[in-house]
């Protein structure tokens, strides 16, 4: 079969299988294709953003308020949740099978006759990333948004050149077998984006990470714009949005509100609003465009509320299973808190375990199990559950069973879904099948 006959849905299974027969090649491979591409990533505005936790979200805020402002804007971020069009985003609109599947072609048809010029097969995220920087420049983007997918000094998102702005947020331990096994180490990974003289916003924090990325700013001339959590305040939260305050200093005083229950999504829209501002066209850009942005930004997956009290998370590491903790503890306080937990084999389930079990009081905590080949039998974590003091534990391996279980379960509760974005996905997948029934 060529590539050219291939419907969507097998090319979105091509993909998926990518990873079976290829490795990770060099930045000088990916350019080598983008260059017999005609180079679509400098036809266009770029905005790049790495970090641990929190770069989804950033990239979101960022893409918002630039449509906001009315400015043609592409998004690229990862990973996908159900369908693989979620990775590529024209005006906060999700791509259409048609357009994904012309650039799909239009990248294998290069790739292939490149293989004879002693090109490598890019690997799984080399092709998305691809796909995307045809799809985009075809689309006409003036903008767009750029979320790296592991690390940043090697991330294929990396070829691109001459960034507006990078955008580095929180950093703690996850994927220590890529990327090193201290903060600092991952910190050297990620500040790999920042290019010369191209300003970097970054979550200064920790300031063992912080050091590192100032570091290298200085090295490379690069502005460096730091962001604390005293350069903002919180003003009210409820279990629909955060009201809160920006006085960083790097711009005027600003008040802003976001739609999450979430406190960190605070920190996560000042990084994004820094970024905008370190544009330097600040007459584009008003107050009342980012004001505007910020409101309406919705992140699939990310203390996202997709029923009536029934809030999912993608936490998957402890920093994230941290900052979970902190949101559920403050809504527990009103609300009695049902668990839905699932987690997969290459995650240290067993301290977000202990974390979770620490700081809530769970009313019942339902596992199962997601991820496939790297799926963790629900009896595992379960046992784990009930070591670390949870009372009332069950186990249910079907993903669908367990979650319409939690559902019944909750009342007039809260459900918490967490510990892995396998988990969400699964979760909406279900949601879309019933909605359909």
């Amino acid at each position: 079969m060529t590539y050219n006959s291939m419907t969507y849905e097998e090319a979105a299974a091509y993909i998926e299988e990518t990873p079976k027969f290829t490795k990770k090649n060099t930045l000088e491979n990916t350019k080598a294709i983008l260059r017999h591409l005609g180079n679509p990533q400098e036809h266009m505005k770029i905005l790049h953003v790495a970090g641990t936790n929190g770069k989804g979200s950033v990239c979101s805020f960022l893409a918002s308020m630039l449509h906001a402002a009315g400015k043609h804007t592409g998004l690229f971020i990862s990973p996908h949740l159900v369908d693989v069009n979620e990775r590529f985003v024209i005006d906060e609109v999700q791509v259409e099978n048609e357009r994904f599947l012309e650039a799909f072609r239009t990248v294998m048809g290069c790739v292939e006759r490149i293989q004879e010029e002693g090109c490598a097969h890019p690997t799984y995220f080399e092709i998305l990333f691809l796909i995307g920087m045809v799809l985009f420049e075809k689309a006409g983007v003036e903008y767009l948004v750029m979320e790296t997918g592991l690390g940043g000094r090697l991330d294929a998102t990396n070829s691109v050149a001459r960034p507006l702005v990078t955008v580095i947020t929180s950093i703690s331990l996850d994927h220590t077998e890529y990327l090193g096994d201290t903060v600092e180490a991952i910190a050297g990974e990620k500040a790999g984006i920042i290019k010369e003289g191209v300003p970097v916003i970054y979550d200064g924090d920790c300031e063992e990470a912080a050091a590192v990325i100032r570091a290298r700013a200085g090295e490379l001339h690069a502005p460096a714009y730091e962001i604390r959590k005293e350069m903002y305040k919180i003003s009210s939260m409820t279990n629909k949005r955060i009201d809160f305050s920006v006085d960083s200093g790097y711009y005027d005083y600003i008040e802003l509100s976001i739609s999450s229950v979430a406190e960190y999504q605070a920190k996560n829209a000042v990084l994004a609003v820094t970024a905008l501002k370190a544009l330097k066209q600040e007459e584009q850009f008003t107050d009342q465009m980012i004001k505007q942005g910020i409101a309406r930004m919705r992140w699939q997956g990310r203390m996202e509320t997709v029923l009536p009290q029934v809030i999912i998370d993608g936490a998957h590491n402890e920093a994230g299973v941290e900052e979970f903790v902190k949101t559920a503890k403050r809504l527990e306080a009103d609300y009695p808190v049902t668990l839905l937990f699932a987690a997969v084999g290459d995650k240290d389930y067993r301290r977000m375990i202990e974390t979770i079990c620490r700081e809530l009081r769970m009313e019942r905590v339902i596992v199962t199990e997601v991820g496939g080949y790297r799926s963790v039998p629900a009896e595992e974590p379960a046992a784990l559950f009930e070591k670390f003091g949870s009372a009332k534990v069950r186990a249910c391996p079907d993903a669908e069973e367990a979650f319409l279980a939690a559902l019944e379960e909750k009342g007039d509760g809260i459900l918490f879904c967490v510990g892995s974005l396998y988990l969400v996905g699964s979760i909406k997948s279900i949601l879309r099948r019933t909605a359909h029934d």
